[in-house]
């Protein structure tokens, strides 16, 4: 009988890179993706960052078929207090025999680092399936495969507010000004994945108001089949996990 396969959470950010990162190691069949690993800003009951509501992280952890481990942080949330609260997840995880986490990250060096100096000596080992990879290649490959996300963040200072709430699809890609990375690893740009092959089924959204916001561009949706309700987003600078 092999002997069983390390336990795994994914850094999980609502978005296309942390679900390919998931599709990736699932593929590749060496860890047992055990959940996912989220960081919720409790001001506004959304994802950090991306500005994604609870309940579509909910339904999205379901169409997954995997339990959703959430980290509660402030609004313009501090490094002291986004570590004490990550730390406590992961002295939680350790202890139910979880031992790595699957991270999205690409190619910007600090933020790996920055991870694995946060994980070491933790029992958690850092795994990044995605780095290294051609961004455009993976981009295009994302959505061949059949991948489905909405831009629900902008940074307009990188890329202009018109592209908040458009499709990232292959005209996406094509209209992407010169110098933007096309996965957004800049900051350019953040998503909310809806469908793929890393889901079980698709996750029903209605798209919502456009806003900005402490500098960002936000573009809400909603579950498709609940009321899409008002939007209620204000400034974040919380580290999405």
């Amino acid at each position: 009988m092999p002997p069983p396969r390390p336990r795994a959470l994914v850094a999980w950010s609502s978005g296309k890179d942390s679900a390919f990162a998931l599709h990736d190691v699932r593929r590749a069949g060496e860890i047992d993706v055990v959940g996912l690993l989220t960081t919720l800003t409790a001001d506004y009951g959304r994802v950090s960052m991306h500005g994604v509501r609870e309940d579509i992280l909910d339904r999205q952890a379901e169409a997954l078929g995997l339990p959703c481990r959430k980290v509660w942080i402030p609004a313009a949330c501090v490094n002291a207090q986004y570590e004490l609260a990550m730390g406590e997840a992961v002295a939680r995880a350790v202890a139910e025999g979880v031992t790595h986490v699957v991270f999205g990250d690409l190619f910007l060096a600090d933020v790996r680092a920055y991870r694995e100096r946060m994980l070491a000596g933790t029992g958690l080992t850092p795994l990044f399936p995605l780095w290294g990879r051609d961004t455009a290649q993976l981009a295009s490959e994302m959505v061949e495969v059949g991948l489905k996300a909405s831009v629900v963040c902008v940074d307009p200072r990188r890329l202009p507010g018109s592209f908040a709430g458009r499709d990232f699809d292959a005209a996406f890609l094509a209209d992407l000004p010169a110098g933007t990375d096309p996965c957004g690893e800049n900051g350019e740009f953040h998503t909310c994945v809806t469908a793929g092959p890393m889901f079980r089924r698709a996750v029903p959204v209605t798209p919502g108001v456009t806003v900005e916001r402490g500098g960002f561009v936000f573009a809400d949706l909603a579950l498709a089949d609940e009321d899409s309700g008002s939007l209620s987003l204000a400034p974040d600078t919380g580290r999405s996990a």
